[in-house]
């Protein structure tokens, strides 16, 4: 309700001044593309500058959306009036004052949304006159991080070939073991042999 009462006053405020003298106000750029997370700063310039009038400006800018504007920014006889900015912009803009005094609204939005981006619109009534100006923002989603490479990973030996491998293995291992048992069985013959022959008659064993 006290929204309502606001744009009201507001819209009365504006209208106040029709018949005043319009003055020039125009955007330092047209529009603006930027990622999200990321800042930017909205810049307006109007003529004549505010020490010509006997009053601050009364400042009005929306993001219009297909379907309500959303205030960005008010001014109401120099008092910026932040209980009335739309939720969406809530502690995300701020104003530059120093230069509103040099003839330029400059409005800096912080951490930047895809949904902020759209028409800005902004309007401004001095004792001079009124004047309005748009400019348009695109903010595109971050852009995705580049693939990781997968850690390389070392093949492993099938199944089948590691067992045949283990299975050849044992193989030659009890085959070497079968050979050191014959070639020691075949020496233990040889020596029996041998002691035999030079054995005497009478069971001596000549050495």
């Amino acid at each position: 309700m006290e929204k309502m009462i606001c744009r009201i006053l507001l819209l009365i405020i504006l209208t106040s001044h029709v018949c005043a003298a319009t003055f020039v106000v125009n955007v330092t750029q047209s529009s603006y593309q930027t990622e999200e997370n990321h800042n930017i700063t909205l810049e307006w310039t109007f003529t004549p500058k505010p020490e010509h009038s006997s009053r601050p400006p009364d400042i009005y800018c929306e993001l219009r959306t297909y379907l309500r504007p959303l205030v960005l920014f008010l001014v109401v006889n120099g008092v910026e009036m932040t209980f009335y900015h739309d939720e969406q912009f809530s502690g995300r803009v701020q104003s530059d004052r120093d230069a509103l005094r040099e003839g330029r609204l400059r409005l800096h939005m912080s951490r930047l949304r895809t949904e902020d981006s759209g028409q800005y619109w902004c309007r401004l009534d001095t004792e001079s006159g009124w004047g309005s100006a748009s400019c348009e923002v695109l903010v595109s989603a971050a852009a995705d991080l580049p693939p990781q490479t997968p850690a390389m990973v070392p093949e492993q030996e099938p199944q089948e070939t590691k067992r045949s491998y283990d299975g050849a293995r044992v193989g030659r291992i009890i085959a070497a073991g079968v050979g050191v048992v014959a070639a020691a069985a075949l020496l233990i013959i040889f020596v029996t042999v041998l002691v035999k022959k030079r054995r005497n008659p009478q069971g001596i064993i000549h050495l």
